[in-house]
């Protein structure tokens, strides 16, 4: 029987035997999978739990937020606070930074997250997700550590040092990478451990499957529309060759889905959204980045998004990601 590894073990290796990662982001990434554990079994008593509905309250974006939503973000921070690994915490569902608590020891990292992604999916039970990016806070002239204020953490995609994703779906599985592949792991419910079962995650250079929203078609720019189309004429079209679409309204959901047998996930810009809708902080960054370690690519379009430099916190920005000549395809179009 071959023998089971855990994320622990896993991170271990990565500090000891190829010294990606040091102790602290060790420590950093267990304590982020714990809190996911905590809101895989909040989601997962739905009702039960009361955890349905509305909360009665907005973000900074002006989204109605959900209960697990809350929820969620309270797990993460208090998860989060204590350890001595983290300089300051954003989050989607928070206005500005939060800098770690004076009367707790304060690290060397910085941690954004959106506590559940496609929380607009928890009342009809369709898979959710927690998303998180890692970066180092920058420091001074003088080699101390900078105050971790939104500007600290407008660093581009390519700064990140960890990065990934949960999904709460019929498993819960937590996807990672700390810069050598992307690495999945299932929560064993009996043990209550996360058990590497994705190792080094390849997405397929070509895919005959794509994910968009399709209500905003008469809103898109001219190269996605003109690549849909294609798509869309199937083995009768200039591709020669029949597509599938999926589209679960959930980014986590549809980008493992694109880990695990390829495809090209896209939410552009449109007429509507002429920034994009998806954030580039705690949403593109960690999803491109994870993307490109498993052999994808990620684009806004007209720019790699893992280069792009941030100007705010919250910003949005258009995602088209997954098979690495599919979204090129792509590029080339909006060129």
């Amino acid at each position: 029987m071959q023998r089971r590894i855990t994320l622990t073990q896993f991170l271990v290796s990565r500090q000891k035997e190829k010294s990606l990662i040091n102790a602290d982001l060790r420590l950093l990434i267990e304590t982020i999978a714990r809190a996911c554990k905590g809101i895989s079994t909040r989601v997962n008593k739905g009702a039960l739990a009361d955890g349905l509905g509305l909360a009665g309250s907005s973000n900074v974006q002006g989204e109605a937020q959900k209960k697990l939503d809350v929820l969620s973000n309270e797990i993460l921070l208090e998860a989060n606070e204590w350890g001595g690994n983290l300089a300051a915490l954003a989050s989607e569902e928070m206005d500005n930074p939060r800098p770690i608590p004076t009367h707790y020891p304060r690290g060397e990292y910085l941690l954004l997250f959106d506590p559940l992604d496609g929380s607009s999916n928890i009342d009809v039970n369709i898979s959710v997700g927690t998303i998180f990016s890692v970066l180092r806070c920058p420091k001074l002239d003088s080699g101390a550590y900078c105050e971790p204020d939104e500007k600290a953490f407008l660093q581009p995609g390519t700064s990140q040092v960890a990065a990934g994703f949960a999904v709460y779906g019929p498993t819960t599985v937590f996807v990672l990478t700390v810069g050598d592949g992307a690495h999945g792991f299932t929560l064993d419910r009996e043990t209550y451990t996360f058990v590497l079962t994705h190792p080094g995650i390849l997405v397929p250079e070509d895919t005959q499957e794509f994910a968009i929203n399709m209500s905003n078609m008469r809103r898109w720019e001219a190269p996605v529309k003109r690549y849909i189309d294609e798509c869309l004429a199937g083995s009768d079209g200039a591709r020669g060759k029949d597509f599938n679409m999926r589209w679960v309204a959930s980014m986590v959901a549809d980008v493992f889905r694109v880990l695990s047998r390829g495809g090209i996930f896209m939410y552009p810009r449109d007429a509507k959204n002429r920034d994009g809708r998806l954030r580039l902080m705690y949403e593109a960054n960690p999803m491109a980045l994870i993307v490109e370690q498993a052999g994808g690519a990620a684009t806004d379009g007209r720019t790699r998004i893992l280069d792009l430099q941030p100007q705010g916190l919250h910003q949005r920005v258009a995602v088209i990601l997954g098979s690495k000549n599919e979204v090129d395809r792509v590029a080339n179009y909006h060129k």
